[in-house]
């Protein structure tokens, strides 16, 4: 009998999935797609809510990570845009913000029960996060 016959069950959910990043941050977003690239994940990167809208009128993305403060289109705007558009893509929102004691975000948060991140990001959670949208959303 041998092992090989059965990979790791995350190995394989993992492969396939997509993931858009929406952030002005452009060090931080570059180190963030090289992080999740790196766990076999396909990332793009946008640098605003107005750019990140176009893409998700082409690609149906498994898994939105999304800043909330950014030039152009800030995040909750973004989010509010694709619930429009495409509704099924808001339950695949992960937030990450600078900004925790903004009442404004805060409360669109809590508006619309948002899964969040606060920076610095740390990579586990992120995956953890991401995992948790690709559980919730599956099927």
């Amino acid at each position: 009998m041998s092992d090989s016959s059965t990979p790791p069950p995350s190995t394989n959910e993992i492969d396939i999935k997509s993931i858009l990043l929406v952030d002005d941050d452009t060090e931080l977003a570059d180190t963030l797609k090289d992080l999740l690239e790196s766990r076999n994940f396909v990332v793009a990167v946008q640098p605003n809510g107005a750019a990140a809208l176009r893409e998700v009128q082409a690609i149906d993305y498994d898994v939105i990570v999304c800043d909330m403060l950014m030039p152009k289109m800030a995040g909750d705007m973004f989010y509010l845009a694709v619930s429009k558009i495409k509704p099924e893509l808001a339950a695949r929102f992960v937030f990450i913000t600078g900004h925790a004691d903004n009442p404004k975000v805060e409360e669109f948060f809590k508006s619309i029960d948002a899964l969040v991140l606060f920076k610095p990001v740390l990579m586990e959670e992120l995956v953890e996060m991401i995992s948790l949208v690709l559980k919730r959303t599956a099927g």
